[in-house]
This record gives structure tokens, C-alpha cells and sequence, in this order.
């Protein structure tokens, strides 16, 4: 698969390169904010998982350029910067201590994503709720949150954890987010938190006493989650092929992305493949001595990390030699 056929097959990835955005799913926020207007008379925003940051572009776009606005990044991974968008370099699921006297923001959005289809929904699931205790420290009453959701068997119980803080809670899917995907986009305006909540950075799950009908899903008391679909059908297709050839008559040329993401946790691999260094697989009876015996300390304890890496399906990788 070429470069030129890339863009070829995603309509969205050719139009983000020629539109200067980061990466595809940019359409997907600025679609969202066409549907639910979530940026009306927003001045501060902060980007949760923000790398390589396309949503932060659009936030930069719709709020960083008004004379009050201001916008917040957060990320594992650096990201080049932007006008108007000051960047955390951090981990959302740690504890971080509060620091008093900061204005209460408009808008919390949040798009992280671990590439593994087989662990998203859990790792998604447990990154949102993360996300939505920052947010109960930060937003203003009335604004609003918006979360990259996978829509799974217990979407419903992530529904009704929404809902204990905000008036209205729907699932959307823009048009240029593939049909494929099981992802959606949890939309919740009107944050009201429950009368007496105080806001706790040391319990990153909630506490479900809030609400005494949360556990209440099976039968006639079940949760139905509201589902939008963003977009008309004048709109591109995300999974539909389009042809190269402009309308004009034109030869068509190939953009390169934006900006390539810095720091990447491949990168070393790469750098690695491109030299000829990668390690070859050795067999268990071509090995004369104990494995466990020549292993460093790190490798030889296993460890559990967490990536999160927003957007990783509309980033560009190239470990080419």
C-alpha cells in the first residue's frame, strides 16, 4: 500500500493533509461542534490525550484565537506546539496536586485511543472515567465534556455514570468516522454535579452512590443510550474509495502529513530496523544457558504499563530503511 493509494481509499486523511490539519479525525470534532454547537460562547478548553493534536488545531482554531481564550493540551507523548494551546506533558491518571485560584473551563473533550481493538473497550472506559474526575475539578457548571466512547455491553453503565453530572448525555458518531469502527463520541452538556459532591483526584472511579437506581440496568429500569449520527449525506463517506483525479484535470500530488508525530514510541525500533540491529527470535534449544539468568532486572520482572496515544490509526508511521 503506496502513499498514493492511502489517499485514495480515506477521503478524510487526503483532505486533513491538504487542509493542514494533524490528522483525520479533526472532521470528526469540528463535525461534532456543527451538530451540538459545542463551542458556543467558549473562552478555556483543555485536551485530554491530545497528541498529535488535531483537536487541539480546531480548539486553537474556535478558542485560542478569541482575546480570552485559552486552551490546554495533555499528553503522554510531546507534541510540536500550537498558537494559542499550552502543553502538559503528563499522565491523566495520575495524581497531580490541585493548584487553587484557576478559572473553571467551558469544555473538557477527550479522543485517546490504545490501538488494540481486543482491550479499547475496557482501557477506553477506564481513561473516560479518569478524564471525567479531572473534569468534575475544572468545569464550570453548564459546560461541557466530550469523550471517545466504544460502544460495547456496558455502555449503558458508563451512560448512567455520565449522567449523575450532566443534564443531557447522547453517543454520536460523525460522518467520517468509519462505519468499521466501533468507536462513537459521548457528548455531555450541562454539567451539574449531584448536591454536596466534592471533587476527589485520589478516586478515579466514582463513586456510585450518587444516583441510587446506578446499578439498576437489567429489565424494565434498563438504560437506553441516545444515538445520533452527525453529518448529511452531502458529506464524504469515511469508508467509501474516492478517485484521485481533480476535478479540475489536474495531476494530482501527494501532500505529506502536517506535522509527523515527535517522539514516537517506536522510534527507537525504527532506528534500530534501519541500521540492521533489530534482535533476531532465538530458539529455546539454540540457547545453552537459562534465559532468566542473562535477562536484565527490568525484563526480568514483567511490568504492566499504559499507553495513551490519541489518534494512533490517523498517524503516519514510515519504518522504512
Amino acid at each position: 500500500m503506496g502513499r498514493t493509494s492511502k489517499d485514495k481509499r480515506d477521503v478524510y486523511y487526503r483532505l486533513a493533509k491538504e487542509n493542514g490539519w494533524r490528522a483525520r479525525s479533526a472532521f470528526k470534532l469540528l463535525q461534532l461542534d456543527e451538530e451540538f454547537q459545542l463551542f458556543q460562547g467558549v473562552t478555556r478548553a483543555v485536551d485530554l490525550c491530545a497528541a498529535p493534536g488535531s483537536w487541539s488545531q480546531v480548539l486553537s482554531q474556535k478558542i485560542g484565537g478569541q482575546g480570552s481564550g485559552h486552551v490546554v493540551a495533555v499528553d503522554l507523548q510531546a507534541m510540536a506546539p500550537l498558537p494559542g494551546v499550552l502543553q502538559i506533558q503528563g499522565d491523566i491518571t495520575q495524581v497531580r496536586e490541585d493548584r487553587p485560584g484557576r478559572p473553571p473551563l467551558n469544555t473538557v473533550p477527550l479522543a485517546p485511543v490504545t490501538g488494540l481493538h481486543d482491550v479499547d473497550e475496557y482501557m477506553q472506559a477506564q481513561l473516560l472515567l479518569a478524564a471525567l474526575n479531572i473534569a468534575t475539578h475544572v468545569l464550570k457548571p453548564g459546560g461541557c465534556f466530550v469523550a471517545k466512547i466504544f460502544r460495547g455491553r456496558d455502555v449503558t453503565l458508563i451512560y448512567s455514570q455520565l449522567r449523575v453530572f450532566f443534564s443531557s448525555v447522547l453517543c454520536a458518531k460523525p460522518r467520517s468516522s468509519r462505519n468499521s469502527s466501533i468507536e462513537a463520541f459521548a457528548v455531555c452538556k450541562g454539567y451539574d454535579p449531584p448536591a454536596g459532591f466534592l471533587p476527589d483526584l485520589t478516586k478515579p472511579l466514582l463513586d456510585h452512590s450518587y444516583d441510587p437506581d446506578f446499578n439498576q440496568l437489567d429489565g424494565p429500569t434498563r438504560t437506553i443510550v441516545p444515538f445520533v449520527t452527525c453529518g448529511d449525506l452531502s458529506a464524504y463517506d469515511s469508508d467509501r474509495s474516492y478517485p484521485l483525479d481533480l476535478e479540475d484535470g489536474s495531476e494530482y500530488k501527494y501532500t505529506p502529513p502536517t506535522q509527523p508525530p515527535i517522539s514516537p514510541p517506536y522510534q527507537e525500533a525504527c532506528t534500530l530496523k534501519k541500521k540492521g540491529q533489530l534482535a533476531k527470535e532465538t530458539r529455546p534449544q539454540d540457547c545453552s544457558v537459562s534465559t532468566a539468568a542473562v535477562l536484565p532486572q527490568s525484563l526480568a520482572a514483567p511490568q504492566c504499563h499504559t499507553l495513551l496515544a490519541s489518534e494512533v490509526e490517523d498517524s503516519e508511521m514510515n519504518c522504512s530503511p
